[in-house]
């Protein structure tokens, strides 16, 4: 199908979905790259003008992505929820940003767009997210309640969780458990302590999974813990009987992409079951910590579409999110600068990127988090972070990443640093989940208001972590 849209006399067409998503996309590196994006701002208009008279049902009868030859698709539609798509199946895509932002400032809005999430597909989410200003990203976000638990509670209204993130480039024990001290001190780490370990070995990872169940439960802290390996050698460390926690993976919105992973949807499913079956959550049994990140398919030549079009980065990263909700995660986080400026060239883009991220995941029903970060030869800095933090903390994102000193020294980005963690939940009366904060409160490291007080390390009972015990 051609879409022609004319605007102060000049007639754009546009090639089918694919061609009319991409040209509608606010502007980003990545899009450029791939040859998709506008030509021009007046282009964009036009795609984005006509997108919006789009019925939300086309996107059921009009794949993006080949049926025939992509899971992923396959998973979409075939999952699909007509029952709970019935309340908004008449509109088009303006139509139903009109519904979003109504519905958002109502009593009933999380319960709504709650029992709405079943009936929606990436495509349409990624398609109305496209004609949204930065506030509607953030109202309706903001709107949107999504919780989920193991050994504490994330996306609680009201709350801002951390994954405390202590990477160490040899994974030294007593480097990782310094930086967890500091992390622990400054009340971070209630989403989980996640460690990118150097390499990929089984045994390294083995004994990175021990330090943290020994941290854990010598200081009987209600978290849960990490090791970013590939799923494969975390299965294999469950049959062993290591003390995993959380089984993670990368994913993307594409079979071709998450192949380049070394994944597919049945490992994936086979990975849940696996964690599952330790049953050593104790609030909740969500077992996935899943990252993601706009230009990932891309990256990988993995970003064609219908008639071998390329589709743009941010509808096949909201794909991604369809692999998500079938796995019931803990986390689900979109590293959202980290590929680097190719993708996403600057701090305004990253912003943007971070929000349409956030907005997307978290209306299709996942416990969406964001880490804001950018790659130093990035047009980004601090300032630009600071900016996107305090958008997601109105937003009401699950949660973030922290760093030491917002520096990560193995993995060689810039990142949020612990003090931003305490900035956020200052300045928006945000708190840990609510199992963390008793347990701050009860060593004495947090008031009845869940703020972290100051902390002498030298007699804290933490203390031990200083020498990496």
């Amino acid at each position: 199908m051609t879409f022609i849209q004319t605007i102060a006399g000049t007639t754009y067409a546009f090639d089918g979905l694919v061609e009319l998503m991409a040209k509608a996309t606010p502007r980003r590196s990545g899009d450029e790259l791939a040859g998709c994006a506008a030509e021009s701002d007046a282009e964009r208009a036009a795609a984005a003008w006509q997108l919006a008279d789009v019925p939300l049902s086309a996107f059921l009868d009009e794949v993006l992505v080949p049926y025939e030859t992509d899971e992923v698709t396959r998973l979409i539609i075939d999952s699909h929820d007509r029952h709970a798509f019935a309340e908004i199946a008449h509109l088009t895509v303006g139509g139903f940003r009109d519904w979003l932002l109504t519905v958002s400032t109502a009593p009933d809005s999380a319960s709504r767009l709650r029992a709405v999430a079943p009936g929606l597909t990436p495509e349409m989410v990624a398609a109305v997210s496209k004609i949204m200003r930065n506030q509607d990203l953030v109202l309706v976000a903001a709107a949107t309640s999504v919780t989920a638990a193991f050994r504490t509670t994330i996306g609680l209204p009201g709350r801002i969780s951390t994954r405390l993130q202590p990477n160490h480039p040899t994974d030294d024990p007593r480097g990782i458990a310094a930086a967890t001290l500091d992390g622990l001190l400054m009340g971070c780490g209630d989403a989980v302590i996640g460690i990118n370990p150097a390499t990929d070995s089984p045994r390294a990872t083995a004994d990175l999974l021990r330090l943290l169940d020994d941290i854990r439960q010598r200081y009987a802290i209600p978290m849960q813990s990490c090791v970013l390996s590939h799923v494969t050698t975390t299965v294999d460390l469950i049959e062993q009987g290591l003390p995993v926690d959380l089984v993670f993976q990368s994913i993307a919105g594409t079979e071709a992409a998450n192949r380049g992973f070394g994944v597919d949807l049945a490992l994936l499913r086979a990975a849940n079951e696996a964690g599952r079956s330790l049953r050593r959550g104790t609030v909740g049994d969500n077992v996935m910590y899943l990252e993601t990140g706009q230009g990932s398919a891309l990256s990988a030549g993995a970003h064609r579409g219908v008639g071998g079009k390329p589709v743009d980065q941010q509808t096949l990263e909201a794909r991604a999110y369809a692999v998500a909700r079938k796995l019931d995660p803990l986390l689900v986080n979109t590293v959202v600068g980290f590929i680097g400026p190719e993708y996403l060239y600057d701090g305004k883009q990253i912003i943007r990127a971070g929000l349409e991220d956030h907005f997307c995941g978290k209306l299709l029903g996942l416990p969406m988090g964001v880490d804001v970060c950018y790659t130093n030869h990035a047009e980004a800095d601090q300032d630009d972070m600071d900016t996107l933090l305090t958008l997601l903390g109105v937003a009401g994102a699950a949660f973030v990443i922290a760093v030491p000193g917002a520096d990560d020294v193995m993995l060689g980005y810039q990142s949020l640093s612990f003090h931003d963690a305490l900035y956020v939940r200052q300045a928006l009366n945000l708190r840990p989940a609510p199992e963390f904060e008793e347990w701050l409160r009860r060593l004495g490291m947090a008031d009845d208001a869940g703020r972290v007080l100051p902390v002498d390390a030298a007699h804290s009972p933490l203390r031990a972590l200083a020498a990496g015990s």
